[in-house]
């Protein structure tokens, strides 16, 4: 598992397959964004608003266990 957190969009990105495309993001609720690869696999997850108190309670949880890269822009996909 990958985690990158982008300080600009404050949004924490968890890759969970490496590699794998994204064929299709589900919102699950207003801080939550599954992606899913053509086969329905989850590929990664995108928590927003990460700085809110859901999203410190998380950071708590993984900054001594997984290292997460941190980065001050938001990279732009086509």
């Amino acid at each position: 598992m990958k985690i990158d957190y982008d300080t600009v969009a404050d949004a924490i990105y968890f890759t969970l397959k490496g590699g794998a495309k994204v064929a299709k993001s589900l919102k699950v609720d207003d801080l939550l964004v599954v992606d899913l690869s053509s086969k329905g696999e989850i590929v990664g997850m995108e928590l927003l608003n990460a700085s809110s108190k859901q999203g410190q309670e998380l950071h708590e949880n993984i900054k001594n266990g997984v290292p997460v890269n941190i980065n001050s822009s938001t990279p732009v996909t086509v």
